[in-house]
């Protein structure tokens, strides 16, 4: 009795056009926020281009580990982003190899979103494709939330 009152809920998503992501699409976008946050963890500007779109909007809410409140939300634009990724970890001082995770959250045919898990935080992205390439257009970021 379950399954044939599950059976029409599972046909809803093709009723409406929406269908999963070719495996190729979601790799796409894994692709473009990795070139992201490598960009910043070894020092390649050049996959902030490759990967952000010009007209990025990021913003983030910043909490230093000292004080435990969160700052009012600084902006960035993608002409920062890309003079960050040339200066971040130019001194190796956060290290070589430095940890992170990607979860493509969705993709549809034009528009796609991710988290990114890093070294300063948690990045929720919004990607738009353009001809054949993903390009990050919206960021919102914060710190590592406090420990609990």
């Amino acid at each position: 009795m379950t399954r044939l009152l599950l059976a029409p809920l599972l046909l809803v998503p093709l009723a409406l056009g929406v269908s999963p992501a070719p495996s190729d699409e979601h790799a796409a976008v894994e692709a473009a926020v990795r070139d992201y946050v490598e960009a910043l963890y070894l020092v390649k500007p050049e996959r902030i281009e490759r990967s952000v779109h010009p007209a990025l909007e990021k913003i983030g809410l910043y909490r230093p580990p000292e004080s435990g409140a969160y700052r009012t939300p600084g902006k960035m634009t993608f002409e920062q982003l890309r003079e960050l990724a040339g200066a971040w970890n130019k001194d190796g001082r956060e290290g070589q190899d430095l940890p992170y995770q990607i979860q493509v959250l969705d993709v549809l045919d034009v528009t796609a979103s991710a988290k990114l898990t890093a070294k300063w935080g948690v990045d929720h992205m919004h990607l738009a494709k353009q001809g054949d390439q993903w390009k990050i257009v919206q960021i919102l970021w914060q710190s590592p939330p406090p420990a609990r």
